[in-house]
């Protein structure tokens, strides 16, 4: 499947009369600054707000944003961008070449989430006020693709208002204050309440929405939601809940748009803890450390059942941290483990679990479609061999830091790559955590494999795509037969709309407010 065909709900036209526009998701954005957290739900809503150096398009393609041009330097040694002139911040300040670096040092920071992303970056260099080279340690032919979600940030702005660097645990102004260059700015924040957007006047780029206005409200309860879409409160949802798509779709006041996202939904473990943290027998030792342990919760949890029922059809089995549809995937691994209690009980008794245990898992409760429900799911079939779950199901935000302080047993994550590309898990999810090298920021668990680490900057640097390839494919192979995570499925897409909205849909879930038309 290419990427072309699952952005859904192309826009179709525009129309002249200008509207006021309003939303609803489950999850609200957990902070405003950009390189605080890096989470789907932040970065979505701040690609609104925020600019980087490139953009993605429609069909997910990388396209001119602050950066007019870009071009490799030397033989593999960086990348010249020619930087765009006449772009304003929201506070009417210029965007010059050192908010660039600024924007660099910040993003790449102890502080920032986003630090992993500059992995590759050996240094960053302002040529003159519109051209900027970012050097990398070794040639990297996706470096362009990795930074479409790296926000730019205006120095002075973040200078003055001591927000120089991201704080995502205590907070600064950057937290509920935003000044980006993009085609909306933020006019009012009130945290789980509402969010409110309205046009940047001196916008470099066209409008192609005819939005005066827009807010963003969270809404948990799926029910709830649906039913602010029937009246008419709200004029767009995120997510429709699976169990409500049919009834949507008869209503011909409401559209609903439908598709694949790029997001693997899987279960990840405690690779280096000494002990478990929530059992009521198993106190003194990890059993998920062993492989044959997490051999068996792959082969117990019975993920084409989860699909039917939960999902309802409206989602596709995984076997690799990236999709199909995915850059790098390895067509020649596509099974995924077998569902089969027999098996899973064995090896449970091979690794001197035969009669079991218990242990904790932390799931979100507003962050993935059906979260709840399918962790809920998980522990009735992991119970029936013998692995008894006691589900600790909580709102995102205060998610993050629970696994972030190692405060789990298991986990439920989902993970969709920036670049669409499958060297993106490899370097947050795979690769052993190392502080200092930008490395393994989303790696809670702390799996480490010493062939994985050797390979990935080959990856990174392979210009030859059959090398880089065989490269992929024998990480892939590493992490199934190690385990370092069990995949479950590829996320779908379900958005609900009143009939008068047009949008476009992309594979990566991000709702870009400047493709909507209220007719």
């Amino acid at each position: 499947m290419r990427l072309s065909l699952t952005a859904a709900a192309l826009l179709l036209a525009t129309t002249a009369h200008a509207a006021e526009f309003t939303w609803a998701e489950t999850t609200d954005p957990q902070t405003m600054d950009p390189h605080a957290v890096n989470s789907a739900a932040v970065l979505g809503f701040l690609n609104n707000v925020y600019e980087g150096l490139v953009r993605r398009g429609k069909d997910m393609s990388i396209e001119p944003a602050l950066a007019t041009a870009w071009e490799p330097i030397g033989a593999g040694e960086g990348w010249r961008f020619t930087l765009r002139q006449g772009v304003k911040f929201h506070d009417g300040a210029d965007f010059t070449a050192e908010d660039v670096l600024f924007s660099y040092q910040r993003a790449s920071s102890e502080e920032a989430d986003t630090r992993s992303w500059f992995a590759p970056v050996s240094e960053v260099k302002v040529v003159d006020d519109f051209t900027v080279d970012i050097m990398t340690s070794a040639p990297n032919p996706i470096f362009p693709d990795s930074i479409a979600n790296w926000m730019m940030v205006d120095s002075g702005w973040a200078e003055a208002n001591n927000a120089a660097r991201p704080d995502k645990d205590n907070g600064n102004h950057a937290t509920l204050n935003t000044n980006g260059t993009g085609a909306f700015r933020v006019t009012a924040r009130e945290p789980g309440l509402r969010t409110v957007l309205e046009p940047h006047a001196d916008w470099w780029d066209e409008a192609t929405h005819n939005i005066t206005r827009a807010e963003l409200t969270p809404i948990q309860n799926p029910a709830t939601a649906v039913a602010a879409l029937l009246s008419g409160d709200v004029d767009f949802i995120n997510p429709v809940p699976i169990q409500d798509t049919e009834r949507l779709k008869a209503n011909p006041d409401i559209n609903v748009i439908q598709g694949i996202e790029a997001r693997v939904i899987m279960l990840g473990f405690p690779h280096e803890a000494p002990a478990l943290k929530y059992s009521a027998e198993t106190t003194d030792k990890n059993p998920f450390a062993d492989v044959r342990v997490r051999q068996a919760v792959a082969h117990a949890v019975n993920v084409p059942a989860i699909l039917q029922t939960i999902m309802r059809g409206n989602a596709a089995e995984v076997s690799q941290l990236v999709s199909p549809a995915m850059r790098g995937f390895s067509s020649d691994l596509a099974g995924r483990p077998a569902y089969d209690v027999e098996k899973a009980r064995t090896l449970l008794a091979e690794a001197g679990y035969a009669d079991g245990f218990s242990f904790g898992l932390k799931c979100p409760n507003d962050r993935y479609l059906n979260d709840e429900a399918v962790c809920q799911a998980v522990t009735g079939m992991l119970a029936q061999v013998g692995i008894k779950a006691t589900l600790d199901a909580m709102p995102v935000q205060n998610y993050w830091p629970e696994l972030r302080a190692d405060n789990y047993d298991m986990y439920l994550l989902g993970w969709s790559p920036g670049t669409f590309d499958a060297e993106h898990p490899l370097r947050f999810l795979a690769s052993t955590p190392n502080a200092e090298k930008k490395l393994g920021s989303w790696n809670f668990g702390g799996y480490s494999n010493a062939r994985i680490d050797e390979l990935l900057p080959m990856i990174q640097s392979e210009i030859d795509d059959t090398k880089r390839q065989a490269m992929l494919d024998e990480t892939t192979k590493i992490m199934q037969e190690e385990v370092a995570y069990v995949p479950l499925y590829v996320q779908p897409l379900v958005w609900g709309t009143q009939a008068n909205i047009e949008m476009t849909q992309r594979p990566d879930n991000f709702f870009i407010l400047r493709w909507v038309s209220v007719n």
